[in-house]
């Protein structure tokens, strides 16, 4: 049976992302992810890390014939470790955008799941795109939630993930935070918190792994395993553990 290491931020430092060559020659692959990021990658009671992003990076590395280790940070910390060669590929609802095909080779899509804009339940006064416009929103740095925020010209509040997100929402220092739809059901299944979806797109966002541009045979080979974890069943029955649905098309 596989071992599947972890690894601290802190340790970051004393690692460099390889080729795929050196990753079956290592046996290992790092794969770089949030472990904060509930349903899709986080701890669960015992610690273990766990989520659909996690099984699924588990599932690709056992294809390619290498144990995994996981490398976690919070979200912007984790593209700056990434960005700097410190994994070799990312696991964590990467959403797929043209700006950041510039900087990264994506795989094939593994999850489609919809924009939603959360408020307090008493908040009736946003109900489509347009009142967002002047409102006080939460997101972290990099995501591509805040920066839809900010082109919708909401004000966004730096922040670390979804979690913070919540509490600033929460606490009324925010108004609005946006995150994908099956994030937000989750947590306030798990949850009881004074939340709503004030609106949610209509067009899907698709995510899927990372890898450094240029790193076409580590893409490939990932790729490759995808396409055998699609056709085996092995995705949908993952998606169907967390979510009790198939959100992989």
């Amino acid at each position: 049976m596989k071992k599947f290491l972890a690894l601290s931020f802190a340790a970051l430092t004393a690692l460099s992302a390889a080729s795929l060559d050196e990753i079956k020659k290592a046996g290992v692959i790092k794969i770089a992810t949030e472990g904060v990021y509930k349903p899709y990658s986080y701890h669960d009671e015992s610690n273990a890390l766990v989520g659909y992003d996690v099984e699924i990076a588990r599932a690709v590395a056992e294809k390619i014939g290498v144990k995994v280790q996981f490398i976690e940070a919070p979200w912007d910390a984790l593209l700056a470790s990434f960005d700097a060669g410190k994994s070799d590929a990312m696991f964590n609802q990467v959403t797929i955008k043209d700006e950041r095909k510039k900087k990264y080779d994506f795989s094939t899509p593994y999850t489609a799941v919809y924009p939603a804009v959360v408020v307090k339940e008493e908040n009736n006064s946003i109900k489509s795109k347009a009142d967002v416009k002047g409102k006080k929103g939460a997101s972290s740095a990099t995501s591509v939630y805040g920066t839809t925020l900010s082109e919708w010209g909401a004000q966004v509040q730096t922040v670390s993930g979804f979690n913070q997100a919540v509490e600033l929402v929460l606490a009324g220092r925010a108004e609005l935070l946006m995150n994908d739809d099956v994030t937000f059901y989750d947590f306030i299944k798990n949850k009881k918190v004074p939340l709503k979806i004030a609106f949610k797109g209509q067009e899907p966002m698709l995510s899927a792994a990372i890898v450094a541009k240029g790193n076409t045979e580590l893409l490939s080979a990932i790729n490759a395993a995808l396409d055998e974890l699609f056709k085996d069943g092995t995705i949908a029955k993952i998606s169907q553990k967390y979510f009790g649905k198939d959100i992989s098309k």
